[in-house]
């Protein structure tokens, strides 16, 4: 009797459908799977915007504070997609050109990168090849100046939620589904501009880090909303140390790449 009178379990929900043109998909051989639609809150979902910018239809403007990437488009328009920055994304000012194009692209770690965190990068120093675990993801574009590699890539990710994110390595992430988008309609050589700070400020307007780290417009709601957060986290690693000790290290991974950033000529 005590048991008829409980109250009946919550239904397991389903989670919810991905947007249009974030579904699985096979590309290559490869099965990506479908990104979480609750990822693409606060503008990082692949979009048409109207742009301001004096850069001409087909160059690829990056903004690595608001963590955007703009493909301008004809009429004062410009497609727009999230993006994760690292270290090396952080650290490029200025401007170059699409050089070189790969799809499911092969990727070899830096020597800094193996010498920094060999636990991570030692096992690849000889290079992987193209694949889902591959960091550089579905598609890469490869940015060159006077004909040189400048080691800075626009590529997939395998890593969702790093999208918006600052993180310890890499360049300019996207979506693989958004990096295959953007391989598609891209030409080599197209011009690739990297904002800086002030210029970002004045095209985006001020932007903050939520309590997750990922970067939101500074408004005085996002700001509130991120006192809840941190604290509702708080709570959370104070009941469980194990996640504050993961919350920490990624913490401090992101600050280090920031702190490599400055020293290498970033803002």
């Amino acid at each position: 009797m005590l048991a008829a009178c409980a109250p009946k379990p919550p239904e397991p929900q389903e989670p919810p459908p991905p947007l249009p043109g974030y579904e699985a998909v096979e590309d290559g051989g490869f099965a990506i799977p479908e990104v979480d639609v609750r990822l693409m809150a606060d503008g990082y979902e692949r979009t048409q915007v109207v742009y301001n910018g004096a850069e001409k239809p087909g160059n690829i403007v990056v903004d690595p504070y608001a963590r955007k990437l703009y493909l301008v488009q004809e009429g004062g328009l410009a497609i727009r997609y999230g993006i994760a920055v690292g270290r090396e994304g952080l650290s490029f000012k200025g401007a170059g050109v699409i050089g070189r194009m790969e799809k499911w692209p092969a990727w070899t770690p830096t020597a800094n990168m193996v010498k920094t965190r060999p636990d991570l990068y030692l096992d690849y120093a000889g290079g992987m090849l193209g694949g889902l675990d591959n960091p550089l993801g579905a598609r890469a574009l490869y940015l060159y100046r006077n004909g040189k590699d400048t080691n800075f890539r626009i590529h997939g990710t395998i890593d969702n939620n790093s999208i918006g994110h600052a993180t310890s390595a890499g360049c300019i992430r996207l979506y693989n589904q958004d990096a295959i988008d953007l391989f598609a309609r891209v030409k080599m050589g197209a011009k690739v501009m990297v904002r800086s700070f002030d210029e970002s400020l004045k095209m985006e307007g001020a932007y903050m880090e939520d309590a997750y780290g990922r970067a939101v417009p500074d408004t005085p709601e996002n700001q509130a909303t991120k006192l809840k957060d941190a604290a509702a986290l708080a709570a959370a690693e104070a009941a469980n140390p194990a996640l504050a000790a993961y919350h920490a290290a990624a913490r401090a991974e992101e600050e280090a790449a920031r702190r490599q950033a400055q020293a290498a000529g970033g803002n």
